[in-house]
Order: C-alpha cells, then structure tokens, then sequence
C-alpha cells in the first residue's frame, strides 16, 4: 500500500500573491502618475518625460516609488521655492497632489487586484 503523498504549495501561492500585488502596484503607479502628469510644469517637457515608476519586492513587501530623474524636479516640485508656470494646470508639489487625488482609484485597484 502506497503511502500518501504530501505536497506543499505554498511556494506557489506566495508567488502568485505577490504577482497580484506587484500587478495592482504598477496600475495604482500608472494612476498616481498620471495625475501628477496633469499637473507637471510644462517648459520643455523634460522633467515631465524624465518621470519614472518602479515596482520592487522586498522580502514580504511590495514596494512602488514614482520620481523624476530631471535635476531640477525637486526644487519645482518644493511650494517654498516661488515659480510662475506656462502651464495652467500646473501646480507646485505635482506628484503628491497627483497620488491624493487619485488616491480612491488607488485603493479601489489595488484591492481588486488582492481580490482576483
């Protein structure tokens, strides 16, 4: 008589949580970033075409950071430093106010994407 055979999945389960998680970070990213987007200053479109995202996974964590790799992004981006803009719908802090207001969507993606 064979003796019963014990499997574990859990590796494979780890992976595909992760893959969601990772999955519903990069779509909440595309969000925040697009907000920020529309409110970017607009001279010679290059800090708004130096715009990056990056998903990683650090032990447990799934871990999204959006920037810009343009040299000049933080002092444009700093509401202490006085600039007027080109662009109407630019506003000083760009990329927070980008993520808080697509902050529902945010959410609301990245639970359907824990939940699929």
């Amino acid at each position: 008589m064979a003796k019963p055979r014990i499997t574990s999945r859990l590796p494979q389960f780890v992976a595909q949580v992760q893959a969601k998680g990772t999955r519903g970070m990069t779509q909440a990213l595309i969000l925040g970033a697009s907000e920020a987007s529309v409110l970017t200053p607009i001279d010679t479109s290059t800090l708004l075409n130096s715009q990056y995202r990056k998903v990683d996974t650090e032990a447990t964590k799934v871990v999204g950071r959006v920037g810009y790799t343009a040299v000049y992004s933080e002092p444009v981006h700093d509401p202490d430093n006085k600039q007027r803009f080109r662009r109407q719908s630019a506003e000083k802090e760009f990329l927070a106010k980008g993520f808080e207001r697509a902050e529902p969507n945010i959410r609301a993606v990245i639970s359907g994407a824990i939940k699929t």
